[in-house]
């Protein structure tokens, strides 16, 4: 299950290491817990709610056992969207909008943001609300707080949690999510449900648990002060040119439709704003230009895996069938390993200047392209592969 809005992979460890270490962390997380409370005093968390919500606190057994990556950065993009697109989560999704017409234009008209992503994101991280998961969010935070990776970054949101039980969003019983530490419906992690979660209604504390009005205008509101322009589409499917040359990936819609670039299917091109020709499988694959809704996308989940998954989503909800083009028999995914060295390669002949963290995003794509292109390798689709790096190995 996707952990939302700060936007990492759950980092676990399955080897002895790990056990020892879950064995010291049941000796002594009380200890560690109790210097989180001067930043929770600071948050205005009174003494009463913190020793409530600590006390008898322990580990979550096994925790850090857990698989250590999410599936959209571990498996093939074609695998991926094939599963987050799947007939019954569209058909689904459709018959939500049809019952939810009304309200979700409301929200389209307060936020901007198209109904259909805002379902497409619902679908895919709790399968419509009905997938939420059951977990203890204090608990799995305060485990990954003193002994996971990032744990500055879960200590403060256990504090975020203690917010939340403070102001009386909820309750502590209803503090449930994923081994993430991620809550409710939309899958937000505490930072982010004080930051963007909003009650439909606007009579209570938003209730991502149990109502899905609420937790769609949580997903648009966070998509909404997340950069999303209500005028472009997040991408749409393209057909390139006969004997189109790769030479450039970021251009204005006019500029694409002047080197003969067109749409897929009946639809037009957008009159103007940016775009970036993405190939999420190469040459060989579909072909996409996305803008810079498809970045705000990525702001809630950092994969382009997920993204596109979350576009072609909204689009079938929508009803229209995309992608039109196959994707190719087989693509071969690379390791998180692999996509580390690619960008420190990539980055050491000046290509990439983004962070060593795994994830081929834009700023990654644009490296392999840009290398392809110094190297005369065609086409240049700044598709990363294997054949990628051990060129750039050499």
């Amino acid at each position: 299950m996707p952990a939302v809005f700060l936007l990492f992979v759950l980092t676990a460890f399955s080897s002895p290491f790990a056990v020892a270490r879950e064995s010291a962390v049941g000796s002594d997380l009380d200890h560690f817990l109790q210097r989180l409370w001067p930043a929770a005093r600071q948050a205005g968390v009174a003494r009463e709610i913190f020793d409530s919500a600590v006390a008898g606190l322990t580990p979550e057994p096994g925790l850090l056992r857990r698989p250590q990556a999410q599936s959209e950065f571990t498996i093939s993009i074609p695998s991926y969207v094939a599963d987050a697109v799947a007939p019954a989560r569209i058909a689904r999704g459709r018959a939500i909008a049809g019952e939810l017409a009304g309200p979700l234009a409301t929200l389209e008209g307060r936020s901007g943001v198209s109904p259909e992503v805002a379902l497409a994101i619902l679908g895919v991280e709790s399968n419509f609300g009905s997938a939420t998961g059951g977990a203890d969010t204090l608990r799995v935070l305060a485990t990954l707080a003193y002994a996971g990776h990032r744990g500055a970054i879960f200590a403060d949101e256990f504090v975020a949690a203690l917010v939340m039980l403070q102001r009386g969003d909820v309750t502590r019983a209803r503090l449930r999510g994923s081994w993430a530490g991620a809550m409710g419906q939309p899958q937000f992690l505490p930072s982010a449900y004080l930051k963007y979660a909003t009650s439909y209604a606007g009579d209570a504390a938003p209730d991502i648990w149990t109502n899905r009005l609420d937790s769609l205008a949580s997903i648009a509101n966070f998509l909404k002060f997340s950069g999303w322009d209500p005028r472009l589409p997040w991408g749409l499917e393209v057909v390139l040119p006969k004997g189109f040359d790769y030479a450039e990936f970021d251009l204005d819609f006019a500029q694409w439709r002047a080197l003969g670039v067109a749409p897929a299917d009946d639809a037009a091109l957008p009159a103007s704003g940016p775009a970036s020709l993405y190939l999420p499988a190469g040459a060989a694959g579909p072909a996409f230009l996305i803008t810079d809704n498809f970045e705000v996308i990525r702001k809630y989940n950092t994969s382009d895996a997920y993204a596109l998954a979350i576009g072609l989503l909204a689009d079938r909800i929508a009803g229209r069938p995309t992608p039109i083009a196959p994707w190719p028999k087989k693509i071969a995914a690379l390791s998180t390993a692999d996509c580390k060295e690619m960008q420190r390669l990539l980055a050491e002949r000046g290509f990439y200047r983004g962070a060593i963290d795994g994830k081929l995003g834009r700023t990654s794509r644009n490296a392999v392209h840009a290398f392809q292109l110094s190297e005369g390798v065609r086409p240049a689709d700044g598709f990363a592969t294997k054949e990628v790096l051990e060129r750039l190995r050499k």
